[in-house]
């Protein structure tokens, strides 16, 4: 994790280092990439520029990577350790941190979002004509049917960005759908072991040094939010249809942070934020995270302080929570100015299973498009029973020739990508694959496009495999395929990968705030690499079917321009209340929604305040907003301190005197915790207040589901909206009997609260838990 110096200012502060970078040694050690937060209100006035500054200050030269001027002040710089030593001196600079690098969290949707051709969110935004989207990833392959600009308008006037050309991507890839293109390479560039020091720069044999996209991701993305309709789309012939985005007419600008086999870097990151703000976006979508499961504090994190600079300037931020669930405390990116987005399945299928000998007949899914086994049943084996780790994963190198030549071969999930395990069985003489769950995914399941003949089995049936290979000696079986299915029930289902909470770092802000469609989704993919993304994988494909929370996210970053376009006056905290407060609990059997890792009724800790649901979002009725000083104000609550608030939000700023409650941020979700410490009765007070977004005259009753065991009440019980009076503001008194209070498996019980006008349902989830006091 990145480290965070408070440095000696000689003016007004005195703070010491938390965790020292530096320690001596004999000799110099490699140089490493460190971003730096700068006052801006130090800069002497007979400098130009910021960059002039930086340049002129330091007594030696210093190589500036980059140079930040919108959403946070500073530069990032790859520097030896005395150099770095001597820059820390400086009474200017407030922090810094290491670069680090972070990983991407890796059609039918909007349908199944609640969008319709004639009525609804994309007639009444014009399907997000003139909303620009701005997506980090990996770039774009701009000669896909999804960027088509044909018969869109002129480029809106206030865009001021640049189609910045290089390898293989010139001025002519930009079009009225891609308005700009921008890559960011040079924090890459100088890291070690990548572009620096034991790196050799971009390897243009396998990436473009330019916005084109090398990996697909970017591409998948980038239409999922706002890609044009295509006709006759399809995977191999699987999920076959019109693929569009959620906001067709929306346009594109494309910062490419992520490179091919290397994932992204803060630095990069932190630029392109600075460079979308400056450019004219709207919205930004960025499916990235830690990649580790681990949430640093929003000081020392690039995503949560880029992105407060773009939502302080109206800019929407949509980020994905992770693919680190069923597990709890896995989403990320939680800071309650991001968006945190994670995933659902959609009503649409692509089944296959498993026969085996006995007879017996397994269910699972496969995206396998290849010459099929058409019945025929071979030898079954699993190298697992070995007791090898590696033979059981199907790593690489891992697998006996003479063991599973001529058979088919069960791999457990995990360490190595799923169909790379595939080419371990082929290269080892394997005709086809059982890829079979293990615990921690549970009985959740992706389709994949593998090139020998394989079917994803969940936990309970890969268990059910492995017995019956123990039991017969001459165990057989097949592997059949259904191609696609629509209609399939329950869905939404909340994925066994999406991060769940409680929220790692500051438990009264519920994360994820929703789910969006994440599970076999289609869209636009890179000619670069064929679908697998696998070097051997030679096959060309216009679309691919991935999962994950990178999917969903695109979905909520295409519903925000849509509702931008519809209401362009509405604040990003305004876009994601209307989401969160309308979505769904419900799935497609009208009942509660399912969590697809056990099977059981999922949470608010899985599903936050539910599925995005388009159709009741563009008129939600009351919204919960909030300002930059909500936002500040939060943060002096956490007790940070003015200097490290000022990291994230660039301007100084003074906490009162008496310290505000976290809790008491205007969110559209409510986390109440009390002390396992506390005996007999316990009590919170909340304070929210609404804005009237919908009819002016409008009367609402307050609807309380109290969680079990818990006493919920509302002062006051009405909300009477006029003209004149557009906002009110209510109390929330949760009540609490350390006798009474049972928590259930998730450590917690749930309830919502609503207010009714007889046309809107403004819903808000109620999370109660208990913590040990620190």
């Amino acid at each position: 994790m990145a480290s965070l110096l408070l440095l000696t200012h000689f003016l007004c502060f005195t703070f010491t280092a938390i965790i020292p970078i530096f320690s001596p040694v004999s000799a110099e050690p490699a140089a490493k990439t460190y971003i730096f937060r700068v006052d801006s209100f130090s800069k002497p006035a007979i400098f130009p520029t910021h960059y002039h500054w930086y340049s002129s200050e330091f007594t030696e030269p210093v190589n500036i990577l980059h140079v930040y001027d919108n959403v946070f002040h500073g530069f990032s710089a790859s520097l030896s350790p005395s150099q770095a030593a001597s820059i820390l001196q400086h009474p200017s600079i407030l922090a810094t941190f290491e670069d680090r690098r972070r990983q991407l969290h890796t059609t039918r949707s909007p349908q199944f979002l609640g969008l319709r051709n004639q009525k609804g969110l994309w007639s009444e935004s014009d399907y997000g004509s003139d909303v620009i989207v701005g997506v980090l990833d990996t770039g774009i392959w701009p000669e896909r049917r999804s960027f088509s600009d044909l018969n869109l308008g002129p480029i809106p006037t206030r865009w001021k960005g640049v189609c910045q050309t290089g390898d293989k991507f010139t001025a002519k890839n930009c079009n009225r759908k891609i308005i700009g293109a921008r890559f960011f390479s040079k924090g890459h560039e100088a890291a070690p072991g990548f572009g620096g020091i034991g790196g050799g720069g971009i390897n243009d044999t396998v990436e473009f040094k330019s916005p084109r996209d090398a990996d697909g991701h970017g591409t998948h993305t980038a239409s999922t939010a706002a890609g044009r309709h295509a006709f006759s789309a399809n995977m191999s012939g699987y999920a076959s249809g019109i693929a569009k985005g959620v906001a067709p007419k929306a346009r594109l600008a494309v910062y490419k942070v992520c490179w091919k086999n290397s994932g992204c870097f803060d630095s990069d990151i932190l630029a392109a934020f600075d460079a979308a703000v400056s450019d004219g976006v709207d919205v930004i979508s960025i499916s990235i995270g830690g990649g580790d499961g681990i949430s640093s504090p929003y000081y020392l994190d690039p995503i949560a302080i880029g992105a407060y600079g773009a939502v302080s300037r109206g800019v929407f931020v949509s980020s994905s929570a992770g693919n680190d669930g069923p597990n709890g405390m896995s989403a990320t990116n939680l800071a309650p100015w991001l968006t945190t987005v994670g995933a659902g399945t959609i009503d649409r299928n692509f089944p296959a299973e498993v026969i085996l000998g006995d007879g017996r007949k397994l269910s699972g899914v496969s995206l396998y498009a290849g010459k099929p086994l058409n019945g025929k049943m071979y030898p079954i084996v699993y190298p697992g029973k070995s007791g090898v780790l590696s033979a059981s994963l199907c790593m690489e190198n891992s697998l006996d020739p003479h063991l599973v030549r001529g058979k088919i071969v069960i791999c457990d999930r995990g360490s190595n990508p799923r169909v790379a395990k595939g080419m371990v069985v082929h290269k080892a003489g394997g005709v086809g694959m059982i890829l079979a769950n293990g615990v921690s995914n549970g009985e959740g399941l992706v389709g994949d496009a593998h090139l020998i003949p394989t079917c994803a089995v969940g936990a309970n049936e890969g268990d059910a495999i492995k017995s019956y290979i123990a039991s017969h000696p001459t165990a057989s079986a097949t592997i059949n395929f259904h191609g696609t299915v629509i209609g399939v029930k329950p869905a939404p289902v909340v994925a066994s990968f999406s991060g769940r909470g409680p929220n790692g770092l500051n438990p009264e802000i519920l994360k994820p705030d929703l789910i969006a469609p994440g599970v076999n989704i289609l869209a636009a993919w890179t000619d670069a690499v064929g679908p697998t993304g696998l070097d051997l994988d030679n096959r060309k494909a216009e679309f691919n079917i991935l999962s994950g929370t990178s999917m969903a996210c695109p979905h909520v970053s295409g519903a925000a321009a849509l509702l931008k376009s519809a209401h362009p006056d509405w604040s990003p905290a305004a876009i994601r209340s209307a989401m969160m407060t309308t979505a769904n609990r419900v799935d497609n059997r009208l009942q509660p929604m399912t969590d697809e890792a056990t099977g059981k009724p999922a949470t608010p800790y899985d599903y936050g305040a539910g599925h995005l649901n388009l159709d009741l979002a563009l008129d939600p009725g009351l919204v919960y907003d909030l300002a930059n000083e909500d936002y500040v104000s939060f943060l002096c609550a956490i007790e940070y301190g003015p200097k490290t608030i000022q990291v994230i939000t660039k301007s100084p700023v003074n906490c009162p005197m008496k310290k505000p409650l976290p809790e008491n941020l205007n969110y559209p979700s409510i986390a109440a915790l009390f002390s396992t410490a506390a005996k007999g009765v316990s009590s919170k007070t909340f304070f929210r207040t609404v804005t009237n977004v919908g009819d002016t005259n409008a009367e609402y009753k307050v609807k309380i589901e109290a969680p079990k065991g818990v006493t919920v009440s509302v002062k006051p019980d009405k909300l009477v909206f006029s003209e004149k009076v557009r906002k009110l503001s209510y109390y929330v008194t949760i009540t609490v009997d350390s006798k009474n209070l049972v928590l259930n498996d998730s450590g917690a019980e749930f309830g919502s609260l609503s207010w009714i006008d007889g046309n809107h349902v403004v819903r808000s989830p109620i999370v109660v838990t208990q913590m040990s006091p620190l």
